[in-house]
């Protein structure tokens, strides 16, 4: 067991969306924390906002409106924004099924480290062969960019301070923008890869999302059940590049638009309350009435009426994210 400083460390900067998703993964590390040594920390530049019982039990680090970059900068200065000791970088979009100590001890003897395998060929935000032979490398790392682990030193200041500078040349190295913004994964992959850092190899218990395993999900934040499927081949939803069928991650990444869905959100509810011991069966009734039943309806009629809808009225335009 290791005597060094351990800290989960997420950014919530920007519009107030982000310090509400910090708010609920920080309850969730709570939750599952409630007699621990490590530390939570959440990096913001709005303080006030952040409610009260959060604020309470999280090492706050105020910084200023944009002082470390938009869209996904910020992350390419995680060394910077660490603690002293080691470091599990989650964001602000996830929740915790369980305690993380076993995830830092996986993360054991990494400097800058990350979950995931690796690619040499094919498309991922750029021409993944082209940029490897244009930096005599013969692979990166591929990971979901929702967790970085790093070790404060010389090493960690070594690779973000690549990730910088590659940030710099972004479009002349080839890589494909994510929002309009520089993808803090390559830059991260290519800086780590340059540097001599490796992934731990994902079996799929750590993080997964959603996305990655369309099939459907079931999640209790309280008891911490939790299940994803990716479905197999030959479903249409099967994600090729994703080697799992089911899984049970101790994180789960809400990436994208499933912070808006009603599991995410009835869990949140059940968060808030669990964490004030006031989680009870009217409580409990509450999230499924006010939260889970009314977006089942909604999303039933939806699929009912969608067809006769796209007959009458044509599509309608994709709502753009609240997100970057």
């Amino acid at each position: 067991m290791t005597t060094r400083k351990q800290t989960v460390i997420t950014i919530a900067t920007g519009k107030k969306l982000y310090l509400d998703l910090a708010a609920n993964l920080a309850r969730s590390f709570f939750w599952w924390h409630p007699n621990t040594d490590i530390a939570f920390k959440i990096v913001t530049d709005n303080e006030a906002a952040l409610p009260d019982d959060v604020k309470k039990r999280s090492e706050i680090l105020t910084v200023k409106p944009g002082e470390f970059g938009k869209g996904f900068s910020p992350k390419l200065y995680l060394d910077q924004l660490a603690s002293e000791g080691s470091n599990l970088f989650i964001d602000s979009d996830c929740l915790l099924f369980g305690n993380l100590e076993n995830i830092f001890d996986l993360f054991n003897r990494k400097q800058v480290s990350v979950v995931g395998g690796y690619i040499s060929s094919g498309e991922w935000f750029g021409d993944i062969s082209a940029i490897c032979h244009k930096f005599n490398v013969p692979h990166l790392p591929k990971f979901n960019g929702g967790l970085y682990y790093l070790e404060k030193g010389d090493k960690a200041n070594e690779v973000y301070k690549t990730a910088r500078e590659l940030e710099k040349k972004y479009d002349e190295i080839g890589f494909v923008r994510l929002r309009n913004h520089p993808n803090d994964e390559v830059l991260m992959a290519l800086a780590m890869q340059l540097n001599g850092q490796t992934p731990v190899i994902d079996d799929g218990i750590i993080m997964s999302d959603p996305q990655a395993c369309p099939g459907g999900y079931k999640i209790d934040v309280i008891t911490g059940k939790r299940w994803l499927i990716n479905p197999l081949k030959p479903h249409l939803l099967h994600q090729s590049w994703y080697p799992f069928h089911k899984v049970s991650p101790v994180i789960v990444h809400f990436l994208a638009s499933y912070t808006s869905d009603y599991p995410y959100l009835r869990e949140s509810y059940r968060l808030k309350k669990a964490v004030a011991k006031k989680l009870n069966w009217i409580t409990e009734l509450n999230g499924l009435l006010c939260i889970e039943y009314p977006a089942k309806i909604i999303e039933k009629l939806k699929n009912t009426f969608r067809p006769v809808y796209h007959k009458l009225a044509g599509y309608r335009k994709v709502k753009i994210s609240e997100r970057i």
